[in-house]
């Protein structure tokens, strides 16, 4: 077999024609021939009567998975094999913005085209921004000797680079599938660690694995597809199964892989084993009255709307070695459970109930149950602001989370008349034989969450809102000093303490890394990078550069924030920018993959600026506050302050090409900046409120929220917040293009948010325009519908931020119908 390959230039290059429309592609990578013999005939026809074809061939599987591995060629290529053979010819296109082409082949008579390893069905090529590979398989045979010419059309070829270089653009696809930490753990011991990932493939199919390895990494003692959990007290794992259609629970021994039935016939699969592992308490259901009529109900509560709200749970104990279940608890209030004592004689439970009349509407009562007579103590008694408990090892102490305002606002720290944030979140002691309760965090500025009392030190540990980061943090309740265990990530998305050994592990990521995890000891401080699942999933990528970026309000605030430049950023250009933000009572925090990954809008040529005003958690109690009565007034001056200060600082940013784009609270914020403001070119507003009434009542946590934004203000008392501060009662100010999203199945920011001030905004003749996507709820979480919803945004932004409308009629085609 003969392969030509015609004299190669070192270097790859582009020409155009004379229309300036052609792109002729001179450099590629070439892999085969791979040699093919033809089929014995066993029968002149096949089963469907038809002869053999010679160009069947062309449908030998043949994998294209390394076809940008093969050897440069550089110019004209001539194939000629002395039998039939497949060929795979690679190059690349790198584009920032959306472009079609048409892919010309010439000199092949029998091929196919694979885009981004997808067979294409015509030579038509849609390219999102991305770098993209065009792979064309080929047949040849003795009698051919093709030579082989392969050009591209497009009315907009300046926007395409071909055989940019070994690095590509992070694209959606990048966020939404791969592998990723579910979760790490480590044994009672600290000797054996627990990794749990999830790997989400094209389409949104998700699996799952489980890996035991010693504490430091190194090799795998067990890989299984079950649900693993550490016991409380033993080196060993546990999952339940079926067997004979009854459900058991099994542990396993990581050292030895034997396994051990230890209780049968479990009621559930969700429960708490205690420390002395010799019971489990789990929570029994009992459904709530059903309605006489299947097509009239009554709704006797606002939360009654809420699938499930009027069942209730029951505390269950079942003993290990009897199999014997006995209920703990009994009523038609809601029950949680808190924790139990290392000795298995105690147990922390929470009861709730209802008050509508009177901010807060729900209150928490917090009880210490004796499991040797079921006598229990009341430790917290009708509390509205409680927002959790973990008990002590020993039993005789618990750490209480909470607002400002809870335990008669002991933890409160602002001027009198300010009513701090409910998000705003606080630690507490309390002692169980006196019940007195001392404030931990009263002047500390991080927002608590997932607090874990340790029994190997006694400290309380604990991740939390630090600004727009999420730092580790512990805590000696003996004397409330608090100290930053300076994590290596930004943003800590979960950690977990060896419950008898100076060991800790974490998972983290930051504004421009994926997942990582890390080991740290307790005493010393010391860090280790155990596994970076990042340098994986960024391999062979180019990022822009993440700054940090903070300025000074005309309030005298200093507001936090980071901008995100380009991949190829030249300073000499003007770049259009997208302005991200939140504005509610929690930051933007420096996450790498969400809702809005700005890497990928950054990798589509924007300069992407995050900003975090005033009223988020995070920031200490006083910056927290603004979030409550102000209805985003002063929310709003902060970005408008901000935009105009980075546009005005970096002349790289065509401040003629701003747009904003924010979701939930955030959607409201998109939609009263441009009441307040026409610095932006576009504005993208997804399951925002436009009318603080209607959410008010009618969204499933709409007056519950407003306790925490319109603390004590209601639609009857306070209009000037409710109605003034609306957005659709301002609608005629607004000359922004607005993209309105919404999932119709929203139950948090009812769909009629967006209905209304879309229709306000047509009426008005302003440029608009409302996607909605089928059966989402307040987030697009399903997978093809999230690549839709997330391309609909890019389209948005193209068409009024890069002048290009292309990508948008290509998704929305315009239609004829008034």
């Amino acid at each position: 077999m003969n392969l030509r390959i015609l004299p190669l230039s070192a270097l790859a290059f582009l020409s155009m024609n004379a229309s300036a429309e052609k792109i002729d592609i001179e450099s590629f990578k070439y892999q085969g021939p791979f040699s093919l013999n033809l089929p014995v005939m066993v029968d002149s026809v096949d089963v469907n009567s038809k002869k053999f074809d010679p160009s069947s061939l062309l449908a030998t599987p043949l994998s294209l998975a390394s076809a940008d591995k093969g050897r440069l060629c550089d110019g004209g290529l001539v194939l000629k094999s002395d039998s039939h053979a497949l060929h795979l010819l690679n190059f690349t296109i790198d584009n920032e913005r959306y472009v079609t082409a048409s892919l010309k082949v010439d000199g092949l008579k029998n091929h196919e085209v694979y885009l981004d390893g997808k067979k294409l069905d015509s030579d038509q090529l849609r390219l999102t921004p991305a770098t993209h590979s065009i792979t064309i398989k080929c047949l040849t045979d003795s009698a051919s000797a093709d030579s082989v010419k392969i050009a591209l059309e497009s009315e907009r070829p300046e926007l395409m680079k071909i055989n940019s270089g070994s690095q590509r653009r992070y694209t959606l696809n990048d966020v939404m599938t791969g592998r990723r930490f579910s979760s790490a753990s480590l044994s009672p011991s600290g000797k054996y660690l627990l990794r749990i990932y999830y790997t989400t493939h094209e389409g949104g199919a998700n699996t799952f694995s489980n890996e035991v390895s010693a504490a430091n990494g190194g090799a795998v003692l067990a890989k299984r597809l079950e649900a693993l959990k550490w016991m409380p007290k033993s080196d060993l794992l546990y999952f339940t199964r079926y067997k004979n259609d009854k459900l058991e629970l099994v542990t396993l021994n990581p050292a030895n892989g034997q396994e051990e039935v230890i209780a049968s016939e479990l009621p559930t699969s969700y429960f708490t084993i205690s420390p002395t592992e010799d019971f489990m308490i789990y929570m029994k259901t009992q459904e709530g009255p059903k309605e006489k009529s299947a097509d009239l109900y009554e709704i006797v509560h606002p939360e009654d709307r809420q699938p499930g709200w009027r069942n209730r749970g029951t505390l269950m104990k079942m003993d290990f070695a009897t199999g014997l279940s006995t209920p703990l608890t009994f009523g038609n209030r809601n029950i949680g459970l808190c924790g139990i004592s290392d000795d298995g004689s105690k147990l922390l439970y929470t009861v709730s109930e209802s008050r509508l009349e009177k901010r807060p509407t729900t209150l928490s009562s917090l009880y210490l149950l004796n499991l040797a007579d079921n006598s229990t103590r009341c430790l917290v008694d009708k509390e509205g602001f409680f927002g959790g408990a973990t008990l002590s090892p020993d039993g005789s102490k618990v750490a209480l989370i909470g607002s400002p305002e809870a335990y008669g606002a002991i933890g409160k720290n602002l001027p009198e008349g300010r009513t701090p944030s409910m998000y705003d979140n606080q630690l507490y002691i309390l002692d169980v034989a006196t019940t007195d309760i001392t404030p931990l965090t009263r002047d500390f500025n991080p927002s608590v969450e997932n607090v874990i009392w340790n029994r190997a030190d006694g400290c309380i540990y604990f991740a939390a809102e630090d600004r727009d980061r999420r730092s580790l943090f512990r805590v000696n309740p003996a004397n409330g000093k608090i100290d930053d265990l300076k994590a290596n990530e930004e943003y800590v998305a979960s950690f977990a303490v060896a419950s008898s050994a100076p060991a800790l592990v974490y998972v983290g990521q930051g504004a421009s890394n994926s997942d990582r995890l890390y080991s740290l000891n307790t005493k010393n401080l010391r860090q280790e990078l155990i596994e970076d699942i990042s340098a994986e999933r960024l391999d062979g990528i180019r990022l822009g550069e993440c700054k940090p970026w903070t300025y000074l309000t005309s309030r005298g605030d200093s507001i936090c924030g980071r901008y995100i430049l380009p991949p190829d950023f030249d300073p000499s250009r003007k770049y259009p920018m997208i302005v991200n933000y939140y504005g509610g009572c929690s930051p933007t925090s420096r996450t790498f993959e969400g809702r809005y990954p700005h890497h990928v809008y950054a990798a589509n040529g924007y300069v992407v600026l995050v900003i975090n005003p005033s009223g988020s958690a995070g920031f200490g109690q006083e910056f927290a506050s603004r979030h409550v009565n102000t209805a985003g007034e002063g929310v709003a001056e902060d970005i408008i302050e901000g935009v105009k200060q980075f546009t005005a600082a970096n002349p790289w940013v065509d401040a003629s090409k701003i747009g904003c784009i924010g979701a939930s609270y955030g959607g409201f914020m998109t939609q009263y900046l441009q009441t307040r403001t026409d610095i932006f070119a576009a504005a993208i507003s997804h399951a925002g409120i436009s009318d603080h009434t209607s959410y008010w009542g009618e969204g499933y946590w709409g007056y519950s929220y407003s306790e925490v934004s319109m603390a004590n203000s209601y639609p009857w008392s306070h209009s000037d917040l409710y109605v003034k501060q609306s957005p659709l009662y301002n609608a005629d100010k607004i000359h922004t293009p607005i993209l309105f999203l919404h999932g119709d199945a929203d139950t948090n920011v009812p769909f009629g948010e967006s209905i209304q001030m879309y229709t306000a905004l047509k009426l008005l003749g302003r440029e608009t325009a409302f996607v909605a996507v089928k059966d989402a709820n307040h987030q697009v979480t399903d997978f093809n519908k999230r690549k839709q919803w997330q391309e609909t945004i890019f389209a948005w932004f193209a068409k009024y931020l890069q002048d290009d409308d292309s990508w948008w009629e290509s998704l929305y085609p315009k239609k004829t119908l008034d």
